[in-house]
């Protein structure tokens, strides 16, 4: 049997409170004690890491749009990019993650989601965890396509993604869509009545048909401001829509290349920490530095933090969550505690995650991300296995 874990040092409580000099005790991949007093008898053994001086400990980031990194990617189809994925995001803070794939031929996938389905059911704790699979397409709007190829794209189609979700053995989480399409309303209904999470995505949507897809189901946006109608006075579209509309998550790339600073700025006062989810989108070029790259058969150049088609469409991103938290931080003025629900609270509430992830607390999986002072990732648990640690530099 593996020896407890004892982390002391400030924490984030379920109720967005910091707690100064708090304990968490890891017994078997769980919290087994979260609280201000140290739990070990006198005689107990635990492996005992007291934190860094500034540092604090929030639970693990959920990063639910993510294609990939370090070389891999989710539409590569097999285990060994699925892993590279799972053994770099703890580096980031992230514990947990949607594996995402997008618009490409159905074959492709059909084969990505088979072999995503069959990781999720043996993955291991000590990296970050696939908590289930995000289709970004290709249900979407040519009219907005953004990096997702328009030859792939198809009308939404409900016996079609019951194909795909029998393929990934009904672990499809998240489903993104143009719900103006044919067909669009009818799968956002089909999806939300069967408990997976309809989003507006690469949508070209009205402010009058966004309220008529929240109607038939749609609940979440997928990274604002990009591949959608943008705000106009006479229609606020699908931008102002996730601003407008309480009834919507809304994801951001806060990268300040996808929407800048400003922009940010004035979504988040519009949304606010309890409707606001920090992604990535990142794709198989973040950690590897400047440039050329694929997404989903296209050439992707990297450059000056940018990633972008040969035409110069935005092709995901590069961006760390760590790096998302210190930019929402930056940009917004928002608290850690904000942060916290922007990472980890509301991603885990929405996927109906939340008894075993999302805050620390006690019974729940000990999946901690710990912060320096500078908001940089110092240590990483995923599942009570330490995944991460930064390694500490030499004087």
């Amino acid at each position: 049997m593996k020896p407890k874990v004892l982390l002391h040092g400030d924490y984030i409580d379920e109720n967005g409170t910091i707690v100064h000099q708090g304990y968490l005790l890891i017994e078997n991949g769980k919290l087994e004690y979260v609280g201000g007093v140290n739990p070990l008898k006198e005689d107990e053994k635990a492996e005992i890491s007291e934190m860094p001086s500034g540092s604090i400990m929030i639970p693990g980031m959920i990063d639910i749009h993510i294609h990939g990194a370090s070389g891999a990617d989710v539409m590569d189809g097999n285990e060994e990019a699925l892993s590279i994925m799972a053994k770099v995001l703890p580096a980031e803070g992230t514990t947990s993650f949607l594996a995402t794939t997008m618009t490409e031929n159905p074959i492709h996938i059909a084969e990505a989601l088979t072999q995503t389905a069959f990781f999720i059911e043996k993955q291991q704790p000590g990296s970050a965890e696939i908590v289930g699979i995000h289709l970004e397409g290709p249900f979407i709007s040519p009219k907005r396509a953004g990096a997702q190829p328009k030859e792939f794209i198809e009308p939404p189609n409900i016996e079609q993604f019951k194909q795909w979700n029998e393929r990934a053995k009904n672990h499809i989480r998240l489903v993104t869509l143009a719900p103006e399409m044919e067909g669009g309303l009818e799968l956002a209904s089909y999806l939300s009545t069967n408990g997976i999470i309809a989003s507006i995505g690469h949508s070209d949507s009205t402010f009058e048909e966004v309220k008529e897809g929240i109607q038939n189901g749609i609940s979440h946006v997928t990274h604002l401001f990009n591949g959608m109608r943008g705000m106009h006075h006479r229609d606020p579209g699908v931008a102002g829509a996730a601003l407008i509309q309480r009834e919507l998550n809304v994801e951001m790339i806060v990268d300040g290349v996808h929407a800048s600073p400003e922009m940010t700025n004035l979504a988040y006062h519009s949304t606010g920490a309890d409707r606001t989810i920090l992604i990535t989108d990142s794709m198989r070029a973040k950690g590897l530095g400047e440039g050329t790259y694929t997404l989903g058969g296209q050439q992707v150049t990297v450059k000056n933090g940018r990633a972008y088609l040969e035409d110069g469409t935005l092709a995901g991103s590069i961006l760390n969550m760590n790096d998302a938290v210190k930019n929402m931080m930056k940009f917004t003025n928002c608290s850690i505690a904000d942060i916290v629900k922007m990472t980890s609270v509301n991603a885990a509430k929405e996927l109906n995650i939340y008894d075993n992830k999302g805050s620390l607390s006690k019974g729940k999986d000990a999946d901690i991300t710990v912060l320096t002072e500078d908001y940089d990732v110092f240590m990483t648990f995923c599942r009570g296995e330490l995944a991460y640690r930064r390694k500490e530099e030499k004087v």
